[in-house]
């Protein structure tokens, strides 16, 4: 079937924005995960139509519905008939802790590792504006920084999201005009799940932008890496071994920077990520030329910062 005007458009613009993030596409291939929603098969079936003969799909049926398989089955259906390579794949590990946490690392895991298998060079995932700002509504009610706020990233290691700055009604409406198979995942209107409240509450605040919302995650994405080349350059200057320990030579910079060295100091000690205030409150105390506590480490003040072990409790 022939696109129409608006959908030759959103196909153009996938062409720009994977160009955007790979750099030369015109060689490269590409694997789709597609897990049968509208949003993933409108990917799948943008991309097979922009990069012909170089894109491959994979599904993930973590088999946490009744429904999963029916629907991995009806993705290998459709790219059977388009003559598109497909893959099914399943978890080999059971189900533990938090289960949107378990299901969203096996995915990433078990793809790129079907990835390297298959050659490619490159997995989307159809996440869009929609999502970018549901998840930087939850970061935000959850008092995250910059690098929170940056949202989905739209490139992370060999994954890639070049609908970000889409709508979600535009890829349903592809997904309707093209005839494309696709189901709706009853977990996105489950109000268990923090997103699923969010994005029903959102339905009743249409003078949200998610489009400038996506745009300005994507420039905290930009001030994210700025922040991160900064603080890479002045570690390697002035963060030096100390016996045990390790020493910021520098204690006048601003606060944000000192924070990413103190966690770069912990991360050269093999010491675990802070839990929930505790660098707060140990940064408060070495700002005050005291000593803090951060789990089996002490941070000392003064004109330097110290980080050493804490003596063995008796």
């Amino acid at each position: 079937m022939q696109l129409t005007g608006d959908d030759a458009a959103l196909e153009a613009r996938l062409i720009v924005a994977t160009q955007a993030l790979v750099g030369d596409c015109h060689a490269a291939r590409f694997g789709v995960a597609v897990s049968g929603g509208p949003d993933s098969m409108a990917l799948l079936y943008l991309a097979a139509r922009a990069f012909p003969g170089r894109v491959a799909a994979v599904t993930v049926d973590h088999g946490l519905r009744a429904e999963s398989a029916d629907e991995a089955a009806m993705v290998a259906r459709w790219c059977a008939g388009q003559g598109i390579v497909h893959a099914t794949l399943a978890p080999d590990a059971p189900v533990t802790g938090n289960v949107q946490a378990w299901a969203r690392a096996m995915r990433y895991r078990l793809i790129e590792q079907w990835r390297v298998r298959q050659g490619l060079d490159w997995i989307m995932t159809a996440h869009h504006a929609d999502d970018q700002l549901e998840t930087l509504l939850m970061r935000l009610n959850r008092g995250s920084g910059v690098g929170g706020l940056a949202g989905v990233r739209a490139r992370s290691g060999r994954v890639i999201r070049p609908l970000l700055g889409e709508r979600k009604a535009v890829l349903q409406a592809l997904a309707d005009a093209q005839g494309l198979p696709h189901a709706q995942d009853p977990s996105n209107i489950d109000p268990r799940f923090d997103r699923a409240s969010l994005r029903r509450a959102l339905v009743d605040a249409p003078w949200l932008d998610a489009e400038a919302a996506s745009r300005s995650a994507a420039a905290l994405a930009e001030a994210e890496a700025a922040i991160a080349w900064s603080v890479a350059q002045l570690a390697e200057a002035h963060v030096q071994a100390e016996g045990d320990g390790w020493r910021l030579e520098r204690a006048d910079l601003p606060r944000e920077y000192l924070r990413r060295l103190v966690l770069h100091m912990l991360i050269l000690a093999g010491a675990p990520s802070p839990r929930g205030d505790s660098l707060d409150h140990a940064m408060a105390q070495a700002a005050a030329g005291r000593q803090g506590s951060l789990g089996d480490w002490l941070l000392r003040g003064g004109e330097s910062w110290t980080l050493y072990p804490a003596p063995a409790r008796r």
